[in-house]
């Protein structure tokens, strides 16, 4: 029997989505910078340096967070077992979550950037 998903997660959700599809919008408005920057004989490309440093820090915190969301799920194995529940790991939901936690940190930088981005233009 499907998981009927909560308000709750659906938002999360449709928030998640929408923070990962400002992307394109981001790359548009951070592309001229990088140019300039290119062309530059200024050794410090602080908008370079930004780009990369914070798509490094949100992969490793994404995958940190999908290793904890398994992790938990391994630990709530047997207590799922036992009550009579399909466990996590088997049904998918661990998955889910675990990609749902995955994606979160690079949604927030995303968010965060266009925001950023959006106030010099």
């Amino acid at each position: 029997m499907p998981i009927k998903p909560t308000a709750r997660s659906v938002r999360a959700a449709a928030s998640l989505t929408g923070n990962l599809m400002l992307a394109p919008a981001v790359i548009a408005m951070r592309m001229p910078m990088l140019a300039a920057e290119a062309q530059s004989h200024n050794p410090y490309r602080v908008e370079t340096t930004r780009a990369v440093t914070e798509k490094m820090s949100a992969m490793v915190e994404g995958a940190l967070a999908a290793q904890m969301a398994f992790a938990y799920a391994a630990i709530q194995f047997w207590p799922e077992i036992w009550s009579g529940r399909t466990p996590s790991l088997l049904s998918g939901a661990a998955a889910d979550r675990a990609m749902r936690a995955a994606l979160k940190p690079s949604g927030r930088a995303v968010k965060s950037n266009h925001r950023r981005l959006s106030r010099s233009i």
